[in-house]
C-alpha cells in the first residue's frame, strides 16, 4: 500500500487547537487527522454504502516508524 502525503491550508489557531485535542488523545496531529479521516470514510460508508475499492477506513495506514 502506498503512502501519499497531502499538504493543506489551516489558520494557525486551528492548527494550535487540532495540536491540543491530538496530545490530549496521545497522538501526533498527523495520527488524529487520520483518525478523523477515517471516521468520516466510515460515517460516509454506513449512510451511503461501501465506496468500491481495495482500501477500507477501518485499516491502519499509518506508515511504520524509522529505526
Amino acid at each position: 500500500m502506498a503512502i501519499k502525503s497531502v499538504s493543506i491550508r489551516i489558520e494557525e489557531e486551528m492548527l494550535e487547537k487540532l495540536g491540543y485535542v491530538a496530545d490530549y488523545e496521545g497522538r501526533s496531529v498527523n495520527s488524529h487527522v487520520l483518525v478523523l479521516i477515517r471516521d468520516s470514510i466510515k460515517a460516509f460508508e454506513q449512510e451511503h454504502g461501501a465506496i468500491e475499492g481495495s482500501i477500507r477506513p477501518d485499516v491502519n495506514v499509518k506508515p511504520a516508524r524509522k529505526s
